[in-house]
């Protein structure tokens, strides 16, 4: 029961923040959140820590938790690496393409299809990001792989948060744009689309996003989202 009670609590909150109804720094307070949901601070406290594991909140010291808020300067410092890496992971998964590794991705784009499709927000967030790290995989470069999964991870709230669901189907379009690319085994197109990609995903990423004065249940009630930015 308890870790049933607990899901329900991280599920509710995740869809809040993603979508915009809690916004990046507001305090999560347990009492309210325990009131709320009707259950003790305790199962508050373990919903808080899952979320915190994910980065999606952090826990601070005698003040407690907060929605976390994403520097804009380490996302944008973040993409500019992933752009120098993955142009030229393009290019290198392009000179050692086969057709089980083509279609290992035109499989996974399915997968990203559906998530999108089915408005699955934080399954098309993962889905998208962990394209990346699976053509590494399929190159059998492990250092890679979880390189860009940390790269991947540190921008992971802002993509998630800051992503609109228009955004979101066109990231999944260019990575089909670049399967085929590489199926053609066109390097400088596949480097280039990539580049052009990543370019895009983080010019998508609203950071100015002004903050409501937020009433937390109010937030937490709210079947509606947050406007998409045109």
């Amino acid at each position: 029961m308890e870790t049933s009670t607990t899901h329900v609590i991280v599920e509710s909150l995740t869809r809040a923040i993603v979508e915009h109804r809690l916004l990046p720094g507001t305090k999560l307070a347990e009492q309210k959140l325990a009131d709320h949901f009707g259950v003790s601070r305790t199962l508050v406290r373990q919903a808080l820590f899952q979320l915190s594991q994910n980065r999606l909140i952090r826990l601070e010291p005698a003040r407690g938790a907060f929605v976390a808020a994403p520097s804009v300067a380490e996302a944008r410092q973040v993409f500019a690496v992933r752009r120098m890496l993955e142009s030229e992971m393009a290019r290198a998964f392009v000179r050692e393409v086969t057709p089980a590794k083509i279609r290992a991705l035109r499989e996974h784009v399915a997968r990203e299809k559906a998530a999108v499709d089915q408005e699955d927000v934080p399954g098309r967030t993962e889905l998208l990001g962990d394209f990346h790290v699976r053509m590494a995989e399929l190159m059998g470069n492990e250092v890679l792989a979880q390189l860009l999964g940390e790269l991947i991870s540190r921008c992971a709230l802002a993509t998630l948060m800051y992503q609109s669901a228009s955004a979101a189907e066109h990231s999944h379009e260019e990575h089909a744009e670049i399967v085929k690319a590489l199926a053609a085994k066109d390097e400088a197109r596949a480097a280039q689309l990539m580049n052009e990609h990543l370019l895009h995903v983080e010019q998508s990423l609203t950071f100015d996003r002004k903050p409501p004065a937020n009433d937390l249940s109010l937030a937490l009630s709210s079947p509606t989202p947050a406007p998409t930015p045109a």
